[in-house]
């Protein structure tokens, strides 16, 4: 009567209390399984193995499952071409191929002798087999994500390999369902290759054109996320259309978007939250709904055969990352970083094996269906699924975590002896995001609370109307750094000068970045930084950077830097190239760089340690300073180191910038450089500049020395 009763309650059929039961598992389970210091992506899916109908059958993997946990995988693919640091992926492509081609050609090999000689499967049946173990997906990136090291070289030639090897296996599925078919011809090789270069074109060319007219027009940071989801959605659906599979859609939609969703923005944050929070857990609780246990209690075949696939799986895999550490020389973390996310079997192999359960060769005599994967495959299957999910998480978990102690201890080497912060003086409305997505790009994305938001009023403009507008224009800056994750100190001032009031500050807070909002009426004019602006440049000897702001900021394709000879004496060069980098990284700019040959010798000095993508050029006479015109495109963004008069780089084509700004690059985003400088009695010789750049910057061990430069005097 008990079981009776139970079973008209279950499986759960209210979406409310469907939904609400899966959220407490995403909630609970991580907490407990960090708690005993185990992943907690194994934690759910077997939650999901448990709920499951194979399990006690709360639920039923229905279609919402099924449609949360495919929006999940491709989340997770999105994700991984969105965070990939193109710049290095570039630079390390035949890294990924070498890669792709050990964790490819050593799964299929090992996979084949296996399952002709030890499980003596038909020869057609085998290499499916082994394109199962070929195949992965990326189920330990979430961790990845956690521990902050997407960038990490390992990783990056993880990514790629995992496409490689994957377009490999589904290319093998392609082929073995042909044959099956009689199909495979020469029509069929063209058609492939056509349906290859069709959806490359489609995805990495025509989605970031539509999305970039899309972010310059709209602001709207729900339409703009929404937008951003329908287009991976369609790049994975045109993926489909041409037979592939849709997780390679929305990596290359992820490949298409990186540059224009910058890394610290609130977009990305969204895009990473919404994830992390819903469609991922979702999908691992799907992956663990087809975990059935009960065949490891009674088909001996099933175990035996089940038992084969993840050794067979796990050992090849491993081999791969082995060779590929030994290729490269990387460390032992690296190598289980890349084993980690080579392991995992989840949807590609669950969706090839499929594939081959439902293609029928013929009947046998008692009228059962010949299949061309048995269904002890296809529970062996899921184990499998299971086991190296569970491996390859604690090895992803353990690479990773020392992977980012290795890294904060290096970050906070770097930043040791210097506090940074950034000081945003607002008083638009409209130019509030601009600036302060700016501030975000340039900052260390570790600290998260050096940004200062700054609202001067005049001492006549004390009233209750005033107060309130500059609150709630402070309350919004607030609101944007904090969809980057971020916090900013809100600052609201009252001083007779605007200029005086930012000066005062800047003391007051030690500040040694400060970004400002070009103020211009109808355009630019020949004193186009305004009075306050110029008198903020008299009287504040730190970095400052005045924005025109033309389009957003992340729709910029390359960047065209131009340093004065000399730049690299300046006290404040170092900082200044630190603040570069840091656009460059955040927002996957290319730099093009006009300097003298000695500024680009200082600069090769530390490009060497970062991962940029940047072209050279020298450059010695800024009175020929149009030529840079032809360099510039639409969609170019202009980064001018300029200096106070009287100091080491500057020269008399400095005041003159305001006619060429105005005249040949009134269409384009620009950023002002004025860095802290000292005066001609305190400055040293080249030499000694020279080695305070190489302390600074080439050996991190007397980083803490050399940075007590900074300081103002």
């Amino acid at each position: 009567m008990v079981e009776s009763h139970l079973g008209s309650f279950f499986p759960l059929t209210n979406p409310v209390l469907k939904f609400s039961l899966l959220l407490f598992i995403i909630l609970i389970m991580p907490w407990v399984f960090k708690r005993i210091k185990i992943p907690h992506l194994i934690g759910l899916i077997l939650s999901g193995a448990l709920i499951g109908p194979n399990g006690i059958n709360l639920m039923l993997r229905d279609s919402s499952i099924t449609l949360f946990g495919t929006v999940g995988l491709l989340y997770i693919m999105f994700i991984a071409g969105l965070e990939i640091d193109l710049a290095d992926f570039k630079k390390n492509s035949h890294k990924s191929v070498i890669f792709g081609a050990y964790t490819f050609t050593i799964p299929m090999i090992m996979g084949i002798l296996s399952s002709f000689y030890l499980l003596k499967f038909p020869l057609l049946s085998s290499v499916l087999i082994a394109s199962l173990f070929a195949s992965h997906t990326l189920v330990t990136y979430p961790i990845i994500t956690k521990y902050g090291i997407t960038k990490n070289k390992a990783v990056t030639i993880a990514i790629g390999g995992t496409m490689i090897t994957d377009v490999l296996a589904f290319l093998v599925l392609a082929i073995v369902v042909g044959m099956t078919k009689s199909t495979i011809t020469s029509q069929f090789w063209i058609q492939l290759f056509i349906n290859m270069v069709m959806l490359s074109l489609a995805i990495i060319f025509m989605i970031p054109y539509i999305a970039r007219k899309y972010l310059k027009i709209v602001d709207d940071n729900v339409s703009q996320y929404i937008f951003i989801l329908a287009l991976v959605f369609l790049s994975a659906f045109l993926a489909e259309i041409t037979g592939f599979e849709a997780i390679i859609g929305a990596f290359l939609a992820g490949l298409a978007l990186n540059q224009l969703i910058p890394h610290t923005s609130p977009l990305m944050n969204r895009i990473e939250f919404i994830g992390n929070a819903l469609f991922i857990p979702f999908f691992l609780i799907g992956v663990g709904m087809l975990i059935d246990f009960k065949v490891i209690f009674t088909d001996l075949q099933t175990i035996a055969i089940a038992f084969t696939m993840i050794s067979v799986a796990t050992f090849s895999k491993f081999l791969a990352a082995y060779f590929t550490q030994k290729t490269f020389k990387f460390s032992d973390d690296q190598r289980r970083v890349i084993f980690g996310l080579s392991n995992s079997q989840a949807a590609a192999t669950l969706a090839a094996v499929l594939v081959g359960y439902n293609i029928i060769l013929g009947t046998s005599p008692d009228g059962e269906a010949i299949r061309l994967l048995s269904t002890e495959v296809l529970d062996g299957t899921i184990l499998m699924i299971l086991f190296t999910c569970t491996i390859a998480s604690f090895s992803t978990q353990k690479g990773a975590y020392h992977l980012s102690l290795q890294n904060n201890s290096e970050s906070q080497l770097e930043s040791s002896g210097f506090d940074e912060k950034v000081l945003i003086p607002i008083s638009l409305d409209k130019s509030v995001e601009e600036l302060i997505h700016l501030g975000l790009s340039i900052k260390n994305k570790q600290a998260k609370n050096n940004l200062y938001a700054l609202k001067i009023l005049m001492t006549y403009e004390q009233n209750q109307d005033a107060e309130k507008k500059a609150k709630e224009l402070l309350s919004k800056a607030s609101k944007i750094v904090a969809g980057a994750d971020q916090n900013i100190h809100e600052l609201l001032r009252y001083d007779f000068n605007i200029s005086n009031g930012i000066y005062n500050v800047v003391l007051e807070q030690k500040i040694t970045d400060l970004v400002l909002g070009l103020h211009h009426k109808k355009g630019l004019t020949d004193s186009f930084l305004g009075k306050i602006t110029e008198g903020i440049l008299s009287k504040c000897n730190t970095n400052i950077f005045i924005y025109h702001s033309v389009q957003p900021f992340n729709t910029i394709k390359r960047l065209v830097v131009v340093f004065p000879e000399n730049a690299e004496k300046e006290q404040g060069f170092p900082l200044i190239i630190v603040r570069l980098w840091n656009l460059s990284l955040n927002n996957g700019i290319k730099l093009i760089v006009f300097a003298h040959n000695n500024t680009h010798n200082f600069i090769n000095d530390y490009k060497k340690k970062k991962h940029i993508e940047i072209e050279q050029i020298e450059f010695f006479d800024w009175n020929d300073f149009l030529i840079i015109s032809s360099k510039v495109q639409n969609n170019d963004g202009l980064f001018i180191f300029m200096s106070r008069e009287g100091s080491v780089s500057y020269n008399s084509v400095m005041p003159k910038i305001s006619k060429y700004l105005n005249k040949y690059f009134i269409k384009n985003n620009f950023l002002l450089v004025y860095p802290t400088q000292c005066g001609v009695e305190c400055r040293d010789s080249s030499d000694d500049y020279q080695q305070f750049f190489i302390r600074t910057f080439a050996n991190k061990s007397k980083k803490i020395k050399s940075l007590n430069i900074f300081k103002r005097g």
